[in-house]
Formats: structure tokens, sequence, C-alpha cells
């Protein structure tokens, strides 16, 4: 696996404060990768120095494979940076404000003009193409402030907070443009502490809590990892049912206990863990259907970040 962003015993003091406390992260290339961590968690100061604004006290941070103490120019150029506060010059139209980081990136003239077309487009502000910045939404601010982090097509976006403070609307429309653009081959690491956000578009989470990194990976392998079995839950059309059932589900291979959920629609169910593949499942929802007991509903219970979360960081001194 090609890692995009890794970084070893990270840490960054402020005197007698520590940020960041021995941070490793490892983001595979073309991963979105949500940074999660309550505020003060360390997620700022940590793309503060993965962006170059500030050196780290102990250990290593590397970016597009370049180091960002050795190399930090080829850092700059290798990312697109978008901060937690927008970052945008309200006296300029739309078009005159990616103009001007454009050229700041050293893109020629000639080309310029068709590179801030294809940007608005992109980020749906073609209509607002001659606005002044100080005219628009706080979303529209927000994906302007993200189609200049393009202007220099960098491999890598970081992104501090991008849906903050929006509405509900326009951070759907930030998820959805974050998913299109690694359709596009970029590799995204963006922090959260609103973990719908994360969990819609994420193939890969890091929790942070008190400048640590508590848990990363894929969302799969931390939801195995995190919840070592699978949870069916079983609705059953009639109640006296409940004991044949459990004891023909406790008799079968790979049941590891059942258990009485709260009723639903008065109609009882049952909770079964199971640590068998997707073939098992089917096989109990057939084995109940042979034994001729009325099965309502048979689905298997996935857990949300926010149980992950909340189960990660219990005890974790912040």
């Amino acid at each position: 696996m090609s890692l995009i962003i890794e970084t070893s015993d990270l840490v960054k003091r402020y005197a007698r404060f520590t940020a960041v406390s021995g941070l490793s992260l490892a983001v595979p290339e073309g991963a979105i990768y949500g940074f999660v961590g309550p505020n003060g968690a360390g997620k700022t100061t940590t793309m503060r120095v993965l962006t170059t604004l500030t050196r780290p006290t102990e250990g290593e941070a590397r970016v597009a494979g370049y180091s960002v103490t050795a190399h930090p120019r080829a850092v700059r150029r290798s990312i697109g940076y978008m901060p937690d506060e927008f970052g945008v010059y309200d006296d300029m139209r739309v078009w005159e404000y990616l103009d001007f980081f454009a050229a700041c990136y050293d893109i020629p003239e000639n080309e310029r003009r068709r590179l801030i077309d294809d940007l608005l487009e992109l980020v749906d502000l073609t209509h607002r193409r001659e606005d002044m910045v100080d005219k628009l939404s706080r979303g529209m601010k927000q994906r302007l402030s993200l189609a200049r982090t393009l202007a220099h097509d960098p491999e890598v976006l970081i992104l501090d907070e991008p849906a903050a403070g929006l509405d509900p609307r326009a951070r759907v429309e930030i998820r959805e443009l974050l998913v299109e653009l690694a359709s596009m081959g970029k590799s995204i690491f963006f922090s959260s502490h609103i973990l719908a956000d994360v969990s819609e578009i994420c193939t890969h989470i890091g929790i942070i809590e008190a400048g640590q990194m508590v848990i990363q990976g894929s969302v799969a392998d931390m939801r195995a990892q995190l919840t070592p079995w699978r949870e069916i839950v079983v609705t059953l059309a009639d109640g006296d049912a409940v004991g044949e059932a459990r004891r023909l589900l406790e008799g079968m291979p790979r049941v590891l206990e059942t258990g009485l959920l709260e009723p639903e629609d008065e109609r009882a169910r049952l909770s079964v863990h199971f640590d068998g593949d997707d073939a098992g499942v089917a096989g109990l929802n057939r084995a109940l259907a042979l034994a001729d007991i009325g099965v309502l509903g048979f689905q298997e219970e996935t857990k949300d970040l926010e149980s992950l979360f909340m189960n990660v960081t219990r005890g974790v001194v912040s």
C-alpha cells in the first residue's frame, strides 16, 4: 500500500503544552481520510505541520513522498490546503480571486482563464463569476475556497473542517464535491468533528484524542476490529416461537449468543451475535424457514461511527 501522508512519532509542543504527542498517521494514496476528534484534540496542529506552516518538535512527517522539514517547497507544490478560516478576499470578484491564486502558482496568464472556467464549473459557481466575494453565502465561499486549493492541480487536498458552520444542504454539497474530487484521482485528508460527514464519504478514518492517535484504518476494518461479531436482528411473527427460535439458533455453527430485544410494534425481536460469513448468515435465515418459524424481519445491524467514536475514546484522558 502506497502512502500519500505518513507521520512517525510526531510531537508538537508549545511551551509546557503538548498539542500532538507521538502521532503516527498512515494515509493511503487515493483515500478519503477523515481525521476525527473533539475540539482541542490536535487536528489543526497536525495539519499545520503537514502543510509546513509549523515545524514539528520531534518526529517525522512526509507528504507525497517529501519531508515537511527537509523539502517544504516540494510539499507545498503537492498539496492544496484549506484552513478552517475562509481566507478569502472580499474586495475581489469571484474570478479575480481564483486568478490571483493561480498567478501565485506561476500559472501563465494565457492558461488561467480556461482554468478558472473549469474550476468554477466544478464547484458550481459559474453563474456567480462576476459577483464580489463578500456577496456569496458561507457555503459558496467554502466552495470557492476549495476551488482555490485546486488551482495548481495538487495531488493531495488537506482540508481543515471544510463543512464547519454550513447548513445541512451546503454540507451535503461539500461532501459530494469531495467524492467527485476523489474520483478524479485526488487524495483527500480532512478533519471534522461532525461524524455524519465522515461516515458518508470516507474510505479511512483516524480518531485522535488529546494529541494521540486512538485508532485508524479503513472504515470496514475498524468496524470489524471494534465489533468482532455480526449482530443479526430477527423479528418473529409469533411471540410464542421465541424459545424455539433461540434454541435453534444457539445450536447453529458460529452463533455466539442470542438475546431478547425490546419488542417493536408488539412483535418479538431477537439479537443474534454471529461470527461467520455471509453464507452463514443466509444459513441462519434458511434454518428458521425450514423449521416453519415465521420471520417478519431479518437484518444485520451496523455500528455507526458515533458508536465507534464513543467506544474508542471512552476512558482516554483529554
